[in-house]
């Protein structure tokens, strides 16, 4: 299996690239500057220079971009809608790392995570984001893309990316 990291240098990404390759994938970092990942395959370029032939012959794409900055919060749906449309009607699958702000927590799915009187106010904003960026990409009926919160959790990202079994949902893991 061919994996591509998106982001593999950051602390997601990291934990995803070393999992793949303990698990015998593949693996590819994109990465901005110096690969830092334990992968040896290597694209160096920001993630909005991507064009689709640096996705070209990929069984999964695994999208580990962070944004944390008012400036840099919007990225969260403008990165997600560059790299949907570069596997856009494409047997690549598109795995994106997601929080858990915007996990539903009614079965009327009206209340979020991030609506609790418990849930940071330092991180509403970064969840809104996400939450906004997941809403786009559950429009796209032409990506084969899978979200999955929290986001802690590189076995079962390569679980799904290994597997397939989740194609256009959200899922969430817990920890046993």
């Amino acid at each position: 299996m061919k994996i591509a990291v998106i982001c593999a240098n950051g602390k997601e990404g990291t934990f995803i690239t070393q999992e793949a390759i303990a698990r015998g994938a593949d693996v590819t970092a994109v990465v901005r500057g110096e690969n830092k990942s334990a992968a040896t395959n290597v694209v160096r370029k920001d993630l909005f220079d991507l064009t689709p032939a640096d996705l070209e012959g990929f069984d999964v794409v695994i999208d580990a971009f962070g944004a944390w900055t008012p400036e840099t919060l919007p990225q969260h749906s403008t990165s997600l809608k560059h790299l949907c449309d570069l596997v856009s009607c494409k047997k690549t699958r598109l795995l994106v790392v997601g929080g858990a702000g915007s996990l539903y927590v009614n079965p009327e799915h009206t209340l979020q995570v991030m609506d609790g009187a418990d849930f940071p106010e330092l991180f509403k904003p970064l969840a809104s984001y996400m939450g906004k960026a997941l809403d786009e990409l559950r429009a796209r009926t032409d990506v084969k893309w899978t979200y999955i919160s929290p986001a802690d959790y590189a076995v079962a990202m390569i679980d799904e990316a290994l597997n397939g079994n989740h194609i256009q949902q959200r899922i969430s893991v817990v920890a046993e």
